[in-house]
């Protein structure tokens, strides 16, 4: 007996759906992986979705959140992203201007940049050479 109500339990409990979190990819970013060297470098990468914001940008040991900001308003189809040694651009719906300044630190410098669009979430990994 005990060994059918384990059955049906298991059986009953698989959900053939997708889970919520799993969308198909809908920013299509024209790149995901870039290498920059040690002076001031820039890429600007395209989407082929235009409903994305930025959810997050880690930069060597920190980590930007932009969500709820005043100055910036991440639904809008352009807008800049200023900090200390990066500038992150949404020139338009489908247009992302990244721009890091020298690294004068003799060590690889890494960003990640978070796109968010509803359920899908993406990134872009940036590599700065430290030599």
């Amino acid at each position: 007996m005990i060994l059918i109500a384990s059955i049906l339990i298991l059986t009953s409990c698989s959900d053939k759906e997708d889970p919520i979190g799993k969308w198909d990819d809908n920013i299509k970013l024209s790149t995901k992986s870039v290498d920059f060297d040690k002076k001031t470098d820039s890429v600007t990468i395209t989407t082929e979705g235009d409903w994305w914001w930025i959810d997050a940008i880690t930069f060597e040991d920190s980590t930007y959140s932009y969500y709820g900001r005043e100055d910036i308003n991440l639904e809008s189809d352009s807008y800049s992203i200023i900090e200390e040694q990066f500038l992150v651009e949404r020139r338009d719906k489908n247009t992302l201007f990244v721009k890091i300044n020298e690294n004068n630190t003799g060590e690889e410098r890494i960003m990640n940049i978070t796109f968010e669009a509803g359920n899908y979430f993406d990134y872009v990994n940036i590599k700065q050479a430290g030599n």
